[in-house]
């Protein structure tokens, strides 16, 4: 059984919500993020998504995009993340999700890449500008290497679209809670209590949701109509904006973790 899988069991066996922190791989360097994940997982995470970052990245905000420009800027890769979660694999087995536009992973060929997933331990894959629609091979390659495939629902998603994301998400579905871009915001929308109810409704896959929880608060709520809260921007905020956020990433994601895990 995938790692996802296990955790999301094992966590709803102890009537737990999962929390699922994003940082982006290379910000403000690879030996950083290394660091980061293991203090995330010390910290309470569960899982950890990891973004791929890319000159180009349309689904997010400037804190995000900010990020992705520092990580290129030391010349983070692809095959660099990779090597690097596989160092990471001698001292952790928490499960790591890659979070990537579809280019990088076009360019290092879809069927090298889930190969790479499944080698270096890479246990699911978040694709955010790959419509549903054209992703038939991407879920082959998953299903084939037992890398989970990730898609996400908007709140503008129809019914009709919704059953089809479901039925081709596995390890778990990803409900962004608002439109437009990535980033922190002041408060959840109205919406987002229905919406969620509507895609567990569909499926008995756990439903995580993302894009603009902000602080543990507005997590504990997430917390309370979702399987698992993810929280990126805020995070990534915080290591872009001070040379002491080991210790700042560390109380709030601790933070984070016990308002989720609800302890």
């Amino acid at each position: 059984m995938n790692r996802i899988d296990n955790v999301f069991n094992k966590l709803k066996a102890l009537r737990k919500k999962v929390f699922i922190p994003f940082i982006t791989a290379g910000d403000p360097d690879l030996a950083a993020t290394g660091r980061l994940v293991l203090l995330l997982e010390r910290s309470g995470a569960d899982i950890v998504e990891l973004g791929i970052p890319f000159s180009d990245p349309i689904a997010d905000g400037p804190t995000i995009q900010a990020a992705s420009y520092r990580a290129l800027s030391k010349r983070a890769s692809l095959i660099k993340i990779f090597n690097l979660v596989g160092k990471l694999r001698k001292y952790t087995g928490i499960p790591l999700v890659f979070m990537t536009y579809y280019n990088p992973i076009l360019k290092y060929g879809l069927e090298r890449f889930f190969k790479s997933c499944k080698r270096f331990g890479v246990d699911g894959v978040i694709v955010p500008d790959l419509p549903v629609e054209e992703s038939g091979e991407l879920v082959r390659l998953g299903r084939k290497t037992g890398v989970k495939t990730i898609f996400l629902v908007a709140p503008t998603s129809t019914k009709k679209r919704i059953r089809e994301i479901v039925k081709r998400s596995s390890g778990f579905v990803y409900y962004v809670s608002s439109t437009g871009v990535t980033g922190a915001r002041k408060s959840l929308p109205p919406d987002m209590v229905k919406n969620v109810q509507i895609i567990k409704s569909m499926t008995r896959k756990p439903v995580a949701v993302g894009f603009g929880v902000s602080d543990a608060k507005q997590a504990r709520a997430v917390s309370k109509i979702a399987d698992g809260v993810i929280v990126g921007s805020a995070i990534v905020k915080i290591v872009g904006k001070n040379g002491g956020y080991f210790t700042d990433v560390k109380r709030f994601s601790a933070a984070l973790a016990k308002a989720i895990h609800g302890t």
